[in-house]
C-alpha cells in the first residue's frame, strides 16, 4: 500500500528523509538571493528584492524616515545583529519578532547584548521544534545573521528550516546560490576590509541576480561595523539613495536615468 511520507513533518521516508524539510529548502532556493561576507572589521549583507513596482509607495524611504513598507529582506534583530532572510516573508516576520524578543529578554536579564551564536541557537531551537511535532509545518525561510560580540568579534551565521546553523566567512542563500558560492570561493580573501567586502558583494550580486540591472528598487544592503568612539557595534541598513550612491561608486549603476531613485 502506498504511503504519503511527505504528508506530515514527523514521518520519515524509508530512506530516512523528512520530505517537508526538503520542500521548505527547495522553496528557499527559488527566493531572492541573500549574500553575506565577513571582513576583518565588519560584516556586509546584500539581498535581492523581488517585490518591486512603480506603484509602491516609497515616499517615507526617500524622506529618510522609514522604508515605506519596501524593506522585506533586511531586519535589525538587535543593536549588534542584522538578519537577512530568504524565503516566505510572512514566516520571516514571525521569526524576526521572536528573535527580537529573545534579544531583549537577554538584555533585561544580563544587562548585555546577546551573543550572536546564542541568538542563532535560540531561533534554531524553535525552528527544529516545528519539524518534530504533528500538525505543524517547517518555517519556509533561511536566515543569515551578521553580528558582533566582544568574545568572537564579527561573525556570520546561516540557519535553515531544519534548525541547523553554521558559521561562514562568506555565503549565499536563495536563487543562484551555487553561482554566487563559486564566485566567492574565487575572490574571497581572509584579510578583506569592509570597503573591499562591499565591492565584492556588489560585484557578485550583479552577476547572480535575475535582473539585468542593479538598482536600489531591487537591492537591499546592510553593513555592521564597530564604532571606536562609542565602543559599540554600529548597524546600518542602507536607504535607497545610499544604495544608488554605492552602485555609482562601484561603476555598477544602471544607465536608465528615468527609473533611478534620486
Amino acid at each position: 500500500m502506498a504511503r504519503r511520507y511527505d504528508s506530515r513533518t514527523t514521518i520519515f521516508s524509508p530512506e530516512g528523509r523528512l520530505y517537508q524539510i526538503e520542500y521548505a529548502m527547495e522553496a528557499i532556493s527559488h527566493a531572492g538571493t541573500v549574500l553575506g561576507v565577513l571582513a576583518k572589521d565588519g560584516v556586509v549583507l546584500a539581498a535581492e528584492k523581488r517585490v518591486t513596482g512603480k506603484l509602491l509607495d516609497l515616499s517615507s524611504a526617500k524622506e529618510g524616515g522609514g522604508y515605506g513598507g519596501s524593506g522585506e529582506k533586511m531586519f535589525l534583530l538587535n543593536s549588534n545583529v542584522i538578519g537577512g532572510v530568504a524565503g516566505i516573508t510572512s514566516d520571516a516576520n514571525s521569526l524576526v519578532n521572536y528573535a527580537r524578543t529573545v534579544a531583549q529578554q537577554h538584555l533585561l536579564q544580563y544587562n548585555d547584548d546577546i551573543p550572536v551564536e546564542l541568538l542563532a541557537q535560540r531561533l534554531c531551537d524553535m525552528k527544529q521544534g516545528y519539524t518534530q511535532f504533528g500538525g505543524l509545518r517547517p518555517f519556509g525561510v533561511s536566515l543569515l545573521y551578521a553580528g558582533y560580540d566582544p568574545h568572537y568579534h564579527f561573525q556570520l551565521y546561516h540557519s535553515d528550516p531544519s534548525g541547523n546553523y553554521s558559521g561562514w566567512k562568506a555565503t549565499c542563500i536563495g536563487a543562484n546560490n551555487g553561482t554566487a558560492q563559486s564566485l566567492l570561493k574565487q575572490e574571497y580573501k581572509d584579510d578583506l576590509g569592509v570597503e573591499e567586502a562591499i565591492g565584492l558583494v556588489l560585484r557578485v550580486m550583479s552577476k547572480t541576480m535575475d535582473s539585468t540591472t542593479l538598482g536600489s528598487e531591487k537591492l537591499e544592503f546592510a553593513v555592521l561595523t564597530y564604532d571606536q568612539v562609542a565602543k559599540a557595534p554600529k548597524a546600518k541598513i542602507y536607504k535607497p539613495a545610499e544604495i544608488d550612491a554605492l552602485l555609482r561608486a562601484e561603476g555598477l549603476a544602471k544607465k536608465d536615468e528615468d527609473t533611478e531613485m534620486k
